[in-house]
């Protein structure tokens, strides 16, 4: 350990001696120029007292050099003066009987002179100099080192990543799996005429470990691994990006056969022509450069590109061709194999009680990805050390994720009996809907605790993994929306509606919107693609076409999805008003114990008593869920949630 630190330490002490050596100077440079004046001061008299002491007969000697007149009173005492031209002087001292002699002026070398008057421009020029050199020994960091590129060459002797640190993603490992095979021997395909791969595209949402696989990739084959960002090409200066560009592959040349990885590549290989200044701007000039280096007439042979952006639709298709980027590999959002396989390996370093089921949280997370379950794991290992606890339990997890899933609990939030019924009575109507209308996913928890912006939250989790939604299903989903707001109706009259519902509104005028503009669901319209694609739009030209709509098809636009919200309403209020008394008994039941599970809550629908453990916890039931690689926002599961109003 301590050789790891001595290096780390001796460039800092150089650095700090070289200061001081230079201070030393400094200080030495002003001091010997102030000595001699202070030298001179404090023996320097006047010229009318000198005359005085020459009248009065003290002086003893006197030394005449130009103006100058030095000598000794009789007191031996020195003293130093200028004198006039006074041509009575030397007779004065004559008469006087005053020792006097005269000597030359000394004139001072050429060199001498040369010198002193260099001699600062030398001090600033050298302390200018060393300044300069340390700022670019951080390359691209310097005045001078603009053009330096910033890729760092990562040497991992102590926690190297390999492929069995890589779970949930398989199809993708084995994508990559050949680029390793190809780095360590080499020679297994050029016999059959195969080629090195000259890049790999990782493309997926963000967290599932793009930037993982490409460590992955480097800990498998052993080889330099040099890794930059996107962002770390372009400045403000015009050139430095390409600069750097050419710069790194010089690096890479020099430890061929690495693996250059550039993080977030959408950062400067976006779509050309899009931007200001002609599009001839600095990010063009850098892609430009990229694109020469990867595959143009020098060849860069064991320089193998990795590359990850979760923005593939806005990159150049220069940049996307064969011969650059060889190969693209999609990194989705893991399965609940996948799942389970990530949450072993996270769990690896944290204690973990008899009771803890991997494949039970695997299948109660539906949509997560690999960071959401890293943490997952780590907000349950804090809730067990908030606890106490010396190992970390299912309850702990299941805390946890309602947590990241849900929001924290708001627990010091002061709510009246009205609001805490109202409530109740809401989050009652969304559970009764989902349990009576077909398509819906099953309810697996309801509670009137509030939770980040939420007053309340009703959680429905699909049954298996899903990757699309049926009409239905979406048809179901609208009428989920509109089950707290006609609850509330039902019960307190239209006249005492509040804000609750904003966040079921938007929700459901969203989904019909899709419903009509994007999955062709409408059959007046047809399976025509209305909505304009402004993920891609990119310094306000958009990369896909927009389609424009005239007013009559907007006009019907709108009829059709307030026909599908009118639909959902419409089953919403069926449904409740066919079972009025299981919504009274399901609001009773979450007025009492605030939060149910899904068996649970059919249980309070039928009155019947709900069972409790000892501790006074909710009874864990299992139910089977499954994951979907559906983003949050747009999945089918998910909580229906009551945004609190302002000022709540």
């Amino acid at each position: 350990m301590n050789d790891d630190k001595e290096p780390q330490g001796n460039p800092w002490m150089k650095s700090l001696l070289i200061w001081v050596g230079i201070l030393l100077a400094l200080v030495a440079f002003v001091s010997m120029f102030d000595s001699s004046s202070r030298r001179a001061d404090a023996s320097a008299i006047p010229y009318s007292e000198f005359l005085n002491h020459v009248e009065e007969g003290t002086v003893k000697d006197v030394e005449i050099t130009g103006d100058v007149v030095t000598g000794k009173l009789n007191n031996d005492q020195s003293f130093r003066t200028i004198a006039p031209s006074d041509p009575q002087l030397v007779q004065r001292l004559a008469e006087k009987g005053v020792n006097f002699r005269a000597k030359a002026e000394e004139q001072a070398s050429f060199w001498m002179i040369l010198l002193y008057q260099s001699l600062p421009f030398l001090l600033i020029l050298g302390i200018a100099f060393f300044v300069m050199r340390q700022m670019q020994k951080n390359a691209g960091s310097g005045a001078m080192g603009f053009g330096k590129s910033r890729a760092k060459m990562l040497t991992e002797k102590h926690g190297r990543v390999t492929f069995d640190d890589v779970a949930g993603i398989d199809e993708a490992r084995e994508e990559l799996q050949e680029i390793v095979d190809f780095l360590k021997d080499p020679t297994k395909f050029a016999r059959l005429g195969g080629k090195i791969p000259k890049g790999a595209l990782l493309v997926g949402s963000p967290g599932t470990g793009k930037t993982l696989l490409a460590r992955a990739i480097a800990g498998e084959a052993n080889v330099p691994f040099f890794t930059i960002s996107g962002s770390d090409f372009v400045e403000m200066f015009v050139g430095v990006g390409a600069s750097r560009v050419r710069d790194m592959f010089e690096q890479a040349k020099k430890n061929a056969p690495c693996i250059v990885f550039i993080d977030e590549i959408d950062a400067v290989g976006r779509h050309r022509g899009a931007g200001l200044g002609n599009g001839n701007d600095e990010r063009e000039q850098t892609l430009n450069q990229l694109l020469v280096e990867m595959d143009g007439f020098e060849a860069n042979e064991g320089i193998i590109i990795v590359a990850a952006t979760n923005r593939p639709d806005v990159l150049d298709p220069a940049l996307l061709r064969p011969g650059r980027f060889d190969r693209q590999v999609v990194v989705p959002r893991p399965d609940i194999e996948g799942r389970q396989k990530i949450l072993e390996v996270h769990m690896k370093k944290t204690p973990l009680a008899p009771d803890v089921d991997s494949r039970t949280i695997a299948r109660g997370t539906p949509g997560f990805s690999g960071a959401d379950l890293a943490n997952l794991v780590n907000e349950a290992a804090l809730l067990a050390a908030r606890k106490g606890k010396r190992l970390v339990a299912m309850k702990e997890f299941e805390e946890a994720k309602d947590k990241v899933m849900m929001g924290a609990e708001r627990k010091s939030m002061v709510m009246t009996e009205d609001e805490k019924k109202a409530t109740a009575y809401h989050e009652a109507g969304h559970a009764l809907v989902s349990l009576h209308v077909p398509g819906c996913d099953p309810l697996h928890k309801v509670t009137i605790i509030p939770r980040g912006r939420a007053l309340g939250v009703t959680w429905n989790l699909p049954e298996r993994d899903r990757y699309s939604m049926s009409m239905n299903q979406m048809k179901a989903r609208l009428a989920l929306c509109f089950g707290g707001r006609i609850a509330e109706q039902l019960i307190y009259g239209k006249d005492a509606l509040n804000t609750g519902a904003s966040n079921d509104i938007q929700q459901a005028t969203d989904m019909a919107r899709s419903m009509v503009m994007e999955y062709g669901m409408s059959e007046r319209l047809g399976w025509l693609r209305y909505r304009d694609n402004q993920d891609e739009v990119f310094l306000g030209h958009s990369v896909a076409r927009s389609q424009t709509v005239s007013e009559e098809t907007a006009r019907l636009i709108d009829q059709e999805v307030r026909r599908f919200v009118e639909e959902g309403e419409a089953t919403a209020r069926q449904v409740l008003t066919e079972n009025l008394d299981e919504l009274h008994r399901l609001a009773e039941a979450l007025l009492e114990y605030e939060t149910l599970t899904g068996e649970e809550a059919k249980h309070a629908i039928k009155g019947e008593r709900i069972g409790r453990d000892e501790t006074g916890g909710h009874r864990h039931v299992q139910i089977g869920v499954g994951g979907s690689s559906i983003p949050k926002s747009k999945r089918p599961g998910g909580g229906w949630g009551d945004p609190a109003p302002q000022g709540a």
